[in-house]
């Protein structure tokens, strides 16, 4: 049970760790903010680089993409809370039902990697050159998160056995 336990726990701290990035960027909306529209508009990026064209300058699109990065975050804190309570039901059960209630837990982990690795990597941190920027590079930041994520995930998967009773 104190596998079990503990993988329920994890779930819901990673819930905890995305609800209040949401509500962060909610209520702090312009601090996060400013990080979207300067990482899009690659305005700290090497002067000439030749990977400008890339760069959006709209402020319709910046405010588009930040919303879009604010309901994955959303998203990440919802689908770890419906794991986490769908390992919560079956904590007693088989080991074959508690293996199947990791469903949305994976779920969960997936779309964190989702805005993480390849919101903040790949597309801030290689298409918009955000590797280049020493003001607002969150590559490290989010190297954390996808890492974190990644480890619960690995856990959370490993298959469990019937509990002895």
């Amino acid at each position: 049970m104190t596998v079990r336990l503990s993988k329920i726990i994890m779930c819901l701290c990673l819930a905890a760790f995305a609800f209040l990035v949401t509500f962060g960027n909610i209520t702090d909306y312009g601090s996060n903010f400013a990080f979207v529209q300067h990482v899009l508009s690659m305005d700290t990026t090497f002067p000439g680089n030749q990977l400008m064209y890339r760069a959006i300058t709209n402020a319709t699109l910046w405010n588009a993409a930040y919303w879009f990065i604010i309901a994955g975050e959303a998203l990440t804190c919802v689908l770890f809370l419906i794991g986490a309570f769908h390992l919560w039901q079956a904590r007693q059960a088989t080991a074959a039902a508690f293996n199947q209630a990791k469903r949305f837990a994976v779920i969960g982990a997936t779309m964190g990697f989702l805005v993480w690795f390849f919101g903040f990597m790949v597309v801030g941190g290689e298409w918009f050159a955000m590797w280049q920027s020493s003001t607002w590079n969150g590559q490290d930041a989010a190297f954390k998160f996808y890492v974190a994520i990644l480890g619960v995930l690995i856990y959370v998967n490993q298959p469990d056995t019937d509990l002895v009773r």
